[in-house]
């Protein structure tokens, strides 16, 4: 499948999970380190977190551009919230793998209607696409 970039994020790391992380032409520098579930001290950010925390943002895009594709689906609300948890550990076949869980609030809008809304923005959001077939992603209304 071909993609035509419209924008291309420029990042980079050195020294692995206990290094540094930063995102070209800004001031963004985050200290990285492995959790203390990996034998680490905890005491900076890791690469689940951050995939954590751009699956949430990006989800909620998919969401909302879901809702100008499609009349049927419910606006998302203002305070919409979404909390991903990634869990990263052995595969069956060799090295590590992922594991995702995106928890939705959107306040006030109807079950079937948000359901309809959370299946739409997973065919729309680059997440969701890249990484089906191999990582186990489930959606949870909240």
């Amino acid at each position: 499948m071909s993609v035509s970039p419209i924008y291309t994020a420029h990042g980079s790391a050195t020294g692995g999970r206990d290094g540094q992380g930063s995102v070209t032409g800004t001031d963004l520098v985050l200290d990285l380190a492995p959790p203390t579930e990996m034998g680490g001290d905890g005491n900076g950010y890791n690469p689940e977190q951050l995939f954590a925390v751009g699956y949430s943002a990006c989800y909620i895009g998919a969401m909302k551009f879901a809702t100008t594709q499609d009349d049927s689906l419910p606006k998302v609300p203002d305070d919409v919230n979404v909390a991903a948890e990634v869990g990263i550990g052995p595969r069956d076949a060799g090295g590590f793998g992922l594991t995702v869980l995106l928890k939705v609030s959107l306040p006030g809008v109807e079950a079937g209607a948000a359901e309809r809304l959370t299946e739409a923005a997973h065919h729309i959001c680059p997440y969701s696409n890249s990484v089906r077939g191999n990582v186990n992603v489930k959606t949870e209304l909240v």
